[in-house]
Formats: C-alpha cells, sequence, structure tokens
C-alpha cells in the first residue's frame, strides 16, 4: 500500500485459561475498532482498548465456543454504557446458536463467569463487514463448529480464521457437533485459493500465512 493508503492495525489481548486470542482491529486515520472474539477477561481487554486509545464501534465473533464469546455481551455492554452508542455483536452464523445459549453453562463447569451471548446480527456468507474503509467479506467455514465463519480482508491480504486453521494444525472437530471432512474442505476450496500472500490470525499462538500452512501444514497433505 502507498504512504497515503489507510492502514489497519492490530493488537492481540490474550483471554481466559485457553489464552484466546482476542484482537482489536482499527484504523490507523480515524482509530476506529472492531473487537473479535472477546472470550472473557473483560477488564483485560478494556484496558487493552484504553491502552491503544481506539473508539470500538463492534463486536465480531467468529464462533460460539465459550473462549471466543464468553464475554461479548459484558464488553458491549459496558462499551454502549461508556459511549452513549450502542456497540452491536455482529456473527457468528446462526448454526452456532445453541453454543451462544449455552456459554454461561460451560463456563460454571471451568469456575470462571461469562454469560450468554445473542448477536444483534447473524452472519453469513457473502455479508461484508466494514471499518472504516477496510471491507471484511464473510466466509462460512465449518467443522470445528457449524456456524464458524472467518473475515477475510482482500485490500490487506489477511485472514481473520478463528479457529479453523493454525500454525501447523486444525481446528478441533472431535465435539459432537464437529465435522473433520467439513473443515478441510473449507479451508482447502475457501481458504487456500485465496494465495499463499494471505496472513492469518487464529484463535490460539501464533498467526501464519496460507502458503506456508499450504506447504507444511500436516493436516492439508
Amino acid at each position: 500500500m502507498s504512504a497515503a493508503a489507510p492502514k489497519l492495525r492490530g493488537a492481540i489481548v490474550p483471554v481466559t485459561p485457553f489464552q484466546q486470542n482476542c484482537t482489536i482491529l482499527w484504523d490507523d486515520a480515524t482509530l476506529k475498532a472492531v473487537v473479535v472474539d472477546p472470550g472473557g477477561d473483560v477488564p483485560t481487554i478494556l484496558d487493552g482498548i484504553a491502552q491503544t486509545g481506539v473508539q470500538v464501534e463492534r463486536i465480531l465473533l467468529t464462533h460460539g465456543h465459550l473462549d471466543h464469546a464468553g464475554g461479548a455481551t459484558a464488553l458491549a455492554e459496558t462499551l454502549s454504557a461508556r459511549s452513549g452508542t450502542k456497540v452491536p455483536i455482529e456473527g457468528p452464523d446462526q448454526r452456532d446458536e445453541f453454543l451462544l445459549a449455552g456459554i454461561a453453562d460451560q463456563a460454571a463447569q471451568y469456575g470462571f463467569p461469562a454469560r450468554n451471548c445473542t448477536p444483534d446480527r447473524w452472519l453469513v456468507e457473502g455479508d461484508t463487514v466494514a471499518l472504516g474503509p477496510h471491507r471484511f467479506d464473510v466466509l462460512h467455514c465449518p467443522g470445528h463448529t457449524p456456524g464458524h465463519i472467518v473475515f477475510v480482508n482482500h485490500a490487506a491480504r489477511f485472514i481473520l480464521a478463528g479457529d479453523v486453521l493454525f500454525q501447523g494444525s486444525i481446528g478441533r472437530t472431535d465435539f459432537p457437533y464437529g465435522d473433520h471432512a467439513a473443515l478441510i474442505d473449507a479451508i482447502k476450496t475457501k481458504l487456500l485459493p485465496l494465495g499463499d500472500d494471505f496472513s492469518f490470525l487464529c484463535g490460539h499462538g501464533p498467526g501464519s500465512t496460507i502458503g506456508a500452512e499450504r506447504t507444511g501444514n500436516p493436516f492439508l497433505r
């Protein structure tokens, strides 16, 4: 991008005992921001928002698991109260509604607080989400969960992959609702064709590139 082009910035805030990568993304010119997958530890996320000095416009969810969505309701309420403007929760695909409705019960089993979540907008493949001049296309990539989505920014060659694809691995599918074949198909037909130069952030651990995973990920050979 040229020096005059709008720049997309980001910061990762690890949250919950699962060390989930909650991500704050913002436009460098306006400081308008989104928070992606606030799984918990809301005070820590709020500290991260304060340190970056951004104004959060919406919360995005890739899927309905506790460690990705457990703090979404509380974060949305706090940010809305502070700004005087509703901060909506958007995503995932509605096929994860049953997971979002069971967050509190699941969290109790792990011994930390979390609240159920009802998004203001469900997202489906073909939808777009805007952050100022930055456009993210929504792809439905099921397998880890039925309603898992990823966000793709073509201009920045960047993907928010959630728990679909990891450095050297893929998302778990050993849940009753998991589907290994569907996950592999989504990666091979929707993510790999984007191009080897696309980088991605995932739900846990370090990010990678499509090219590195195409050649080195043992689950994709």
